[in-house]
């Protein structure tokens, strides 16, 4: 299956920039700490995410090695998890008031990620069906953990620096059911494309 970088590149996006637990906590602690002394908290998010997607990545090709024909299955589940997102991001909460003033460290970033299924999910599903062609090479997938690590960190990045401009912007209804709305399509897009393609 040749690779569909156009839908890989919008399911990443829209999976690693759309709030959740790990964006929301680092807008949080960069409007508390400070994007300086929130740092070490985000490089062990980095080096967590990034060695999930290459164990991930590793286990894939293994998988699609030994067992061709889990791609069409994954491509399905792929599908519908990723719909399953679309539903979420439908109705995603940008507020972040009621959080906890807690600055946390480089181990909590780490161990947040290496044991977030979340990410795992993500991780798995990338591999197995959008680029499941690149799975023979290792290079490759060095290379697309290290990019993908690069795009979640520009995420909590942006999320750390501008948390408290998102929320002023996204408190209107209105505004909120745009934005949601607008990312719930790009991903039934990719949805789409990983089962026609």
């Amino acid at each position: 299956m040749e690779i569909d970088y156009v839908s890989v590149f919008i399911f990443a996006c829209v999976t690693t920039f759309t709030p959740g637990p790990n964006t929301i906590r680092c807008a949080i602690m960069g409007m508390q700490a400070g994007y300086k002394r929130s740092m070490p908290y985000f490089l062990g998010i980095a080096t967590g995410f990034f060695s999930i997607m290459l164990l991930c990545g590793i286990f894939a090709s293994l998988l699609v090695r030994v067992l061709p024909e889990v791609v069409q299955v994954f491509s399905y589940a792929g599908a519908a998890y990723i719909l399953y997102l679309a539903y979420r991001v439908l109705h995603v909460d940008y507020a972040l008031s009621g959080q906890s003033p807690i600055l946390l460290g480089y181990k909590d970033g780490l161990l947040l990620q290496l044991f977030n299924p979340k990410v795992l999910v993500l991780t798995l599903t990338l591999y197995t069906t959008f680029l499941s062609s690149m799975n023979h090479s290792v290079p490759a997938l060095f290379l697309s953990a290290l990019f993908f690590t690069m795009m979640s960190f520009s995420a909590i990045s942006l999320w750390a620096f501008s948390g408290t401009t998102f929320s002023h912007v996204l408190a209107s209804q209105k505004a909120k059911r745009v934005v949601n709305s607008s990312l719930a399509l790009l991903l039934v897009f990719s949805a789409v494309t990983l089962i026609i393609v």
